[in-house]
C-alpha cells in the first residue's frame, strides 16, 4: 500500500473518529444540560433545625399555578419600619439559606430567601422558564404585604441567579439592583467552554440577559473578580457596558468566583449602595 493510500486511511479514520465522537457529545450535552446548570442542593437537617431555633416565624411555602411548593424565609427587620425588602438570588449551586448569615450588613433591610425549584426543600425541577416565573410570583406575593414598600424592593443576585434578577429588573418596578459575577449571556459563557460546538442549537437555558438591559433604567451596583475562571470578567464588562440605568462596578483584583465574596470590601460596596437607595 503506497503512501496516498496510508493518508487516505488516515483521514478516514478520522473523519470516522469526529463523527462518532460529535453524534455521541451533542446529545448528551443536550440532554444532560440541566446538571450541568442546576447544580441542586439539599439543605442539612442541622442547618434547617439552627435558622428554625435562630429565625422563628421565618420559614415561608409558597404554591406555584402549577403546583409546585417553594420553600424559604422572609426575615423582618428589626432596625426600620420604612417596608424596605431585599430579595436575593442565589448561584446555580446555592443553597440559599446560608444567605441569612449576612443579615448584620443589611440594618433596615428585610430579606427574602426562596430556594429555586429542586433546591433546599422547594419542590420540582429547575429551569430558566421555571425559574423566572416564580421569581414574578416571589415579587408579587411580597410586594403586596402590608410591611413592605412595593417601591423599596432591591434584588441582590449571584452568578446564575443574576440572569433571573436581570429578568425580573425588566419585568417589575425595582429600587435597584445588585449583581455578583454577572455574565451576558448563558449562550456566551458556553460557547468559551464548547467552541466547536453549535451551543445556540442544544442550549435550553439561554438565561440571555444582555438582550433584556437596554429596558432597565433602575441604579446597578455590580461586583465581579479578576481571576473567575466561571464567569470571565469580559462577560461582566458587556453586561455593564450596556446598562442604560445609573451604574457603579468594581473589579476585585485577586479573586475568584468562590473567594469574591471575601474580598476586604465586599460588603462595603454593597452596604454603600444600599445605603446611596435611601
Amino acid at each position: 500500500m503506497g503512501v496516498p493510500h496510508l493518508l487516505k486511511s488516515f483521514l478516514r479514520i478520522i473523519c470516522g473518529v469526529i463523527i462518532g465522537v460529535t453524534l455521541v457529545l451533542y446529545p448528551l450535552l443536550y440532554f444532560l444540560q440541566e446538571k450541568l446548570i442546576f447544580r441542586t442542593q439539599n439543605i442539612e437537617e442541622k442547618r434547617y433545625l439552627h435558622i428554625k431555633k435562630n429565625f422563628p416565624n421565618s420559614e415561608i411555602q409558597m404554591l406555584t399555578p402549577d403546583g409546585v411548593k417553594l420553600h424559604g424565609w422572609f426575615v423582618k427587620s428589626s432596625h426600620d419600619k420604612s417596608g424596605r425588602l431585599l430579595i436575593y438570588f442565589g448561584g446555580n449551586s446555592e443553597e440559599v439559606s446560608w444567605f441569612l448569615d449576612n443579615i448584620p450588613y443589611l440594618k433596615g433591610w428585610s430579606l427574602l430567601l426562596v430556594n429555586y425549584r429542586g433546591y433546599g426543600l422547594s419542590q420540582g425541577s429547575p429551569s430558566e422558564k421555571n425559574l423566572f416565573q416564580d421569581a414574578l410570583l416571589i415579587y408579587d406575593k411580597f410586594s403586596k404585604r402590608e410591611e413592605i414598600d412595593e417601591k423599596r424592593i432591591v434584588v441582590m443576585a449571584r452568578s446564575l441567579g443574576t440572569g433571573v434578577g436581570v429578568f425580573l429588573a425588566s419585568q417589575r418596578p425595582l429600587q435597584g439592583i445588585i449583581l455578583v459575577s454577572p455574565y451576558d449571556s448563558l449562550q456566551s459563557l458556553a460557547k468559551n467552554i464548547y467552541p466547536y460546538v453549535p451551543v445556540s442549537l442544544l442550549l435550553k437555558h439561554p438565561f440571555d440577559s444582555i438582550s433584556r438591559v437596554s429596558n432597565i433604567k433602575i441604579p446597578l451596583l455590580a461586583l465581579f473578580a479578576s481571576n473567575d475562571r466561571v464567569v470571565p470578567s469580559k462577560h461582566s464588562k458587556k453586561l455593564i457596558e450596556r446598562w442604560k440605568g445609573p451604574k457603579q462596578f468594581h473589579e476585585f483584583k485577586g479573586f475568584g468566583h468562590n473567594s469574591i465574596t471575601l474580598a476586604e470590601k465586599y460588603w462595603t460596596r454593597i452596604t454603600e449602595f444600599l445605603a446611596s437607595l435611601e
